[in-house]
């Protein structure tokens, strides 16, 4: 386990939610309905998160219909949370 990344999630409310979010595969308008914010908000979380290796883009060569899940360590992440 990672500490430093678990900080990183706990630091954010919205990484936070997302990463809960995610026990299931979503897309980013999924996730946005879902946790009712901004697209702006959740796009720049997603890139947060996918940065630190916490989640990924299952399809990263497209524009559209990406959809996100927890790497090994988000899922050990979301069990501390």
């Amino acid at each position: 386990m990672n500490y430093d990344k678990l900080s990183f999630v706990l630091a954010g409310e919205l990484r936070k939610q997302i990463v809960k979010e995610l026990e299931i595969p979503k897309s980013p308008l999924q996730l946005t309905k879902a946790l009712k914010k901004s697209d702006s908000s959740i796009s720049r979380s997603l890139t947060e998160l996918e940065e630190q290796e916490i989640i990924k883009n299952l399809f990263p060569d497209k524009k559209k219909g990406r959809i996100y899940q927890l790497t090994k360590e988000g899922k050990e992440i979301l069990k501390k949370l």
